[in-house]
Protein backbone atom coordinates (compact mmCIF):
# COMPACT_ATOMS: atom_id res chain seq x y z
CA UNK A 1 0.00 0.00 0.00
CA UNK A 2 1.47 3.26 -0.78
CA UNK A 3 1.70 6.08 1.17
CA UNK A 4 -0.37 8.40 1.41
CA UNK A 5 0.70 12.36 1.40
CA UNK A 6 -0.42 15.60 1.73
CA UNK A 7 0.38 18.08 -1.11
CA UNK A 8 0.94 21.77 -0.67
CA UNK A 9 -0.10 23.96 -3.69
CA UNK A 10 0.39 28.02 -3.92
CA UNK A 11 -2.14 29.79 -6.21
CA UNK A 12 -2.98 33.20 -7.32
CA UNK A 13 -5.63 35.47 -7.62
CA UNK A 14 -4.99 38.13 -10.26
CA UNK A 15 -7.60 40.16 -10.67
CA UNK A 16 -8.50 43.60 -12.64
CA UNK A 17 -11.15 45.89 -12.73
CA UNK A 18 -12.92 43.15 -10.69
CA UNK A 19 -12.64 40.46 -13.03
CA UNK A 20 -10.57 37.12 -12.34
CA UNK A 21 -8.00 36.00 -14.88
CA UNK A 22 -8.51 32.16 -14.98
CA UNK A 23 -6.94 29.68 -17.21
CA UNK A 24 -8.52 26.68 -18.99
CA UNK A 25 -6.68 23.36 -17.84
CA UNK A 26 -5.49 21.70 -20.46
CA UNK A 27 -3.75 17.59 -20.64
CA UNK A 28 -3.65 17.60 -17.19
CA UNK A 29 -6.50 16.89 -14.19
CA UNK A 30 -9.50 18.61 -14.74
CA UNK A 31 -8.85 19.36 -18.72
CA UNK A 32 -11.29 21.39 -20.04
CA UNK A 33 -12.02 23.36 -16.44
CA UNK A 34 -10.65 26.90 -14.99
CA UNK A 35 -8.80 27.54 -12.26
CA UNK A 36 -6.52 30.16 -11.06
CA UNK A 37 -2.61 30.57 -12.06
CA UNK A 38 -0.72 28.10 -9.46
CA UNK A 39 0.45 24.57 -9.23
CA UNK A 40 2.89 22.55 -6.80
CA UNK A 41 5.09 23.82 -3.83
CA UNK A 42 8.71 22.51 -5.20
CA UNK A 43 10.62 21.23 -2.44
CA UNK A 44 13.04 23.30 -0.53
CA UNK A 45 10.82 26.55 -2.32
CA UNK A 46 9.87 29.15 -0.03
CA UNK A 47 5.98 29.63 -0.31
CA UNK A 48 5.82 32.95 -1.93
CA UNK A 49 8.77 32.24 -4.17
CA UNK A 50 6.49 29.30 -5.06
CA UNK A 51 3.56 31.68 -6.31
CA UNK A 52 5.56 33.85 -8.16
CA UNK A 53 7.36 31.05 -10.12
CA UNK A 54 4.46 29.63 -10.99
CA UNK A 55 2.30 32.82 -11.89
CA UNK A 56 5.28 33.85 -14.21
CA UNK A 57 5.63 30.11 -15.86
CA UNK A 58 1.87 30.18 -16.66
CA UNK A 59 0.69 33.68 -17.31
CA UNK A 60 4.52 35.57 -18.03
CA UNK A 61 2.89 38.06 -15.60
CA UNK A 62 4.87 39.20 -12.13
CA UNK A 63 3.24 41.23 -9.02
CA UNK A 64 4.01 42.00 -5.84
CA UNK A 65 2.26 38.68 -3.95
CA UNK A 66 0.44 39.39 -0.51
CA UNK A 67 -0.91 36.32 1.45
CA UNK A 68 -4.50 35.88 0.99
CA UNK A 69 -6.30 32.73 2.26
CA UNK A 70 -5.37 28.84 2.72
CA UNK A 71 -7.43 26.12 2.50
CA UNK A 72 -7.20 22.77 4.22
CA UNK A 73 -9.05 20.77 0.66
CA UNK A 74 -9.05 16.83 1.16
CA UNK A 75 -11.23 15.17 -1.90
CA UNK A 76 -12.20 12.01 -0.87
CA UNK A 77 -13.69 11.34 -3.94
CA UNK A 78 -10.82 12.21 -5.48
CA UNK A 79 -8.35 10.76 -3.06
CA UNK A 80 -6.39 13.66 -2.67
CA UNK A 81 -5.41 16.10 0.25
CA UNK A 82 -4.21 19.45 -0.37
CA UNK A 83 -3.01 22.66 1.83
CA UNK A 84 -3.86 25.67 -0.76
CA UNK A 85 -2.11 28.78 -0.18
CA UNK A 86 -3.55 31.73 -2.29
CA UNK A 87 -1.68 35.58 -2.93
CA UNK A 88 -3.41 38.54 -4.42
CA UNK A 89 -1.29 40.13 -7.15
CA UNK A 90 -0.41 43.54 -6.56
CA UNK A 91 1.11 45.92 -9.05
CA UNK A 92 0.58 43.43 -11.83
CA UNK A 93 3.09 43.87 -14.51
CA UNK A 94 2.34 42.83 -18.37
CA UNK A 95 -0.70 41.29 -20.04
CA UNK A 96 -1.62 37.62 -19.48
CA UNK A 97 0.35 34.92 -21.86
CA UNK A 98 -0.55 31.13 -22.81
CA UNK A 99 3.15 30.53 -21.35
CA UNK A 100 2.28 26.42 -21.14
CA UNK A 101 0.09 25.60 -24.38
CA UNK A 102 0.27 22.22 -23.43
CA UNK A 103 -1.17 22.47 -19.99
CA UNK A 104 -3.93 25.49 -20.68
CA UNK A 105 -5.78 26.08 -24.03
CA UNK A 106 -6.54 29.84 -22.73
CA UNK A 107 -6.13 33.02 -19.77
CA UNK A 108 -9.60 34.33 -20.01
CA UNK A 109 -10.60 37.43 -17.38
CA UNK A 110 -14.25 36.99 -15.44
CA UNK A 111 -16.35 39.28 -13.76
CA UNK A 112 -16.11 38.24 -10.16
CA UNK A 113 -20.22 38.33 -10.19
CA UNK A 114 -20.28 35.81 -13.37
CA UNK A 115 -17.48 33.48 -12.98
CA UNK A 116 -18.21 30.01 -15.45
CA UNK A 117 -19.56 26.81 -13.09
CA UNK A 118 -17.15 24.57 -14.53
CA UNK A 119 -14.28 24.95 -12.37
CA UNK A 120 -11.27 22.98 -11.44
CA UNK A 121 -12.46 20.60 -8.39
CA UNK A 122 -9.00 21.45 -6.49
CA UNK A 123 -9.89 25.20 -6.75
CA UNK A 124 -13.86 24.45 -5.87
CA UNK A 125 -13.11 25.93 -2.21
CA UNK A 126 -10.28 28.39 -3.80
CA UNK A 127 -11.84 30.29 -5.21
CA UNK A 128 -14.78 31.40 -2.89
CA UNK A 129 -12.34 32.66 -0.25
CA UNK A 130 -11.31 35.66 -3.07
CA UNK A 131 -15.18 36.50 -3.73
CA UNK A 132 -16.28 36.26 0.66
CA UNK A 133 -12.95 37.08 1.62
CA UNK A 134 -12.90 34.15 3.63
CA UNK A 135 -8.68 33.78 4.86
CA UNK A 136 -8.93 30.58 6.21
CA UNK A 137 -10.89 27.24 5.40
CA UNK A 138 -10.21 24.05 7.32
Amino acid sequence: MSEKITKVAVNVFVVRDNKLLLGKRKNVVGDGFWCIPGGHLEYGESIVAGAERELKEETGLTANLSFFSVVNDYLQEEDTHYIHFQFLAENIVGEPKLEEPDKCYEWKWFALNKLPKDIFVGHKKVIPTILDKTVFVD
